[in-house]
């Protein structure tokens, strides 16, 4: 059995999800827009927990599935079932990645830990995704991504600091998780194939939900062990530059930043006080920083005299770099996405035509595509096992009857 043909540089790579939710699913997400052969194992009763979320459609369909669940191809298995246990070996014989999020140990109890995988397909390249990670004394502990924003540093340093922590409006942990896992494979792949000639061999790659977040915060972990440091809460400020803020408008709010000096001035110039240029509160960006209140009261002062679109005009005239803040809707009439393409339409069986988001990033020579939105449970189940697996009717039949399928 080898991967099918598909569109993108991933072009050739078979990857068996067996990961639920959201954080491996979304890097397998990633993988399936440009190319790779995406097949997902969920267990026959129970359908991965994303198809109920809201937003749905009259026909019951949840629109965060169509969206994760796009371009992979489903199927159901009971993974601790002996039989289960067999078809997945079956499936592992040439996949190229194996994505897993259960909790420790499952996967061993089960006969489908990394030693029985690489017994079977030594290039195997293993992605486990935990709350914690595979080893360590939290490691048996259930970990969502909500619990990973806080344990991170995220939910104490976001939001302002008269107000308490503050989570992302999104699953973060998990969708920062996926991009490390992502491109953790990547590494994985280049070693195995091309590194130093190519190993060859397979491995096993180790993401918690907890240390990708973490990792995101380049300086912290220094600027405590050489000063005792602790990032605190700044609202929509940044603690290391100024300005940098959403500032009111007469009819919104926007968004400025001016990270170096010539930037500033610039700024100083568009709102007319080319005097807080030579203001010793605002002289330097350390002093900029320290003195943030009275920088920004001076500029929101002039924000509020103008519309959003007013304000933006006149400061990209003097080449500032300020910003509108959108919703979705904002997104959709904006001619920079509608120009880039980066909303796409989709035709599904289930919901017609149906808007997503287009691959990103864009390949000049090997563009991603988007074949098909999230399937059905188990929708695949006759291709993959009878038409790749050569699995008889009478077999699939059997197997249906069992609830391994």
């Amino acid at each position: 059995m080898t991967a099918r043909e598909r569109q993108g540089p991933l072009d050739g790579l078979r990857v068996i999800d067996m990961s639920g939710m959201i954080s491996g699913a979304f890097a397998t997400t990633m993988m399936g827009d440009f190319g790779a052969d995406v097949v997902m194992i969920e267990h026959p009763k129970v359908g991965d927990p994303i198809r109920e979320w809201p937003q749905k459609t009259d026909d019951g369909s949840s629109l965060s599935w169509k969206s994760l669940g796009r371009n992979k191809r489903c199927v159901t298995l009971d993974l601790g079932d002996e039989r289960g246990r067999a078809i997945a070996l079956d499936l592992i014989e040439d996949a190229d990645v194996v994505f897993e999020n259960f909790r420790p140990g499952t996967m061993e109890r089960w006969g489908l830990g990394p030693d029985d995988i690489h017994e079977v397909n030594e290039r195997a390249i293993m992605v486990r995704l935990s709350g914690y990670g595979q080893t360590g004394p939290k490691s048996q502990k259930p970990g969502f991504g909500t619990i990973a924003e806080g344990i991170s540093g995220w939910a104490h340093a976001n939001g302002f600091p008269d107000r308490e922590p503050l989570l992302p409006p999104v699953s973060l942990a998990d969708l920062t998780a996926a991009q490390f896992a992502l491109q953790a494979t990547m590494m994985a792949v280049y070693e195995r194939d091309l590194g130093r000639g190519g190993s060859g061999k397979g491995q096993v790659i180790d993401v918690s939900l907890t240390e990708p977040l973490w990792r995101l915060f380049f300086g912290e972990v220094e600027a405590y062990d050489r000063q005792g440091h602790v990032r605190e809460r700044t609202g929509n400020r940044h603690p290391n530059t100024a300005p940098r803020n959403i500032y009111e408008t007469a009819d919104g709010y926007m968004t400025l930043s001016a990270s170096n000096q010539k930037i500033f001035e610039r700024v100083a110039n568009s709102i007319d006080r080319p005097d807080l240029i030579d203001d010793p509160r605002f002289a330097d960006n350390a002093t900029r920083v320290k003195n943030v209140d009275a920088l920004d009261a001076e500029i929101e002062a002039w924000t509020r005299e103008h519309t959003t679109e007013e304000a933006i005009e006149i400061l990209e005239a003097n080449d500032a770099i300020v910003g509108p803040v959108y919703d979705m809707a904002d997104i959709f009439d904006d001619e920079q996405f509608q120009a880039r393409d980066a909303i796409i339409e989709v035709t599904d069986p289930d919901v017609g035509d149906i808007k997503t988001f287009a691959p990103t990033p864009k390949f000049s020579r090997t563009p991603g595509e988007v074949e098909f939105m999230g399937p059905q449970h188990g929708e695949h189940n006759s291709e993959v096992y009878g038409d790749e697996l050569g699995l008889s009717a009478d077999e699939l039949a059997d197997l249906r009857a069992d609830g391994v399928i």
